[in-house]
């Protein structure tokens, strides 16, 4: 489908302590993500940003969206390319660095499937099959760093 598609949240700040924002240590920085017809995600800034660690932080949501978005257009990618894909799961990371004047920016992600596949006739096209789905992944698009892939393609017993 062409077109163009729009998208919404509604991000709610639930961290206030009393006095709002008077201090910076004086405001917890819990959030709360809604999309309409879906659970709230309870988020929250980095433990080393005075965050809750027990809730998500932009960085792990940008990680599994990069990851995820990856994941779908790889299976597509294999429907394409006559790949059948019986297993997969990513070991993604990703290196995000301070700038020392208060922001930083991710600096790349690389994401390590491991996908097992029902032949092993299939491997070589399974392996190229993650070049056509970077090439797809809208996410993997709209960041201005790199996406690097380490796959292990499996056969199936």
């Amino acid at each position: 489908m062409w077109g163009e598609h729009r998208y919404s949240v509604r991000t709610t700040w639930t961290g206030d302590r009393g006095s709002g924002t008077s201090g910076y240590r004086d405001y917890a920085r819990d959030v709360s993500l809604e999309i309409e017809g879906k659970p709230t995600l309870l988020a929250s800034a980095d433990k080393p940003f005075r965050g809750d660690p027990s809730r998500w932080n932009p960085e792990d949501l940008l990680l599994a969206s990069l990851s995820e978005c990856h994941l779908l257009s790889y299976l597509h990618a294999c429907v394409q390319a006559g790949v059948i894909v019986v297993d997969y799961s990513d070991e993604a990371s990703g290196l995000m660095v301070e700038d020392g004047r208060g922001g930083g920016a991710f600096r790349e992600v690389v994401l390590r499937p491991r996908v097992t596949v029902a032949d092993a006739s299939m491997t070589d096209a399974a392996t190229a099959a993650h070049a056509q789905a970077n090439a797809w992944c809208f996410i993997a698009n709209s960041v201005n760093f790199p996406v690097r892939h380490e796959p292990t393609i499996l056969v199936a017993d």
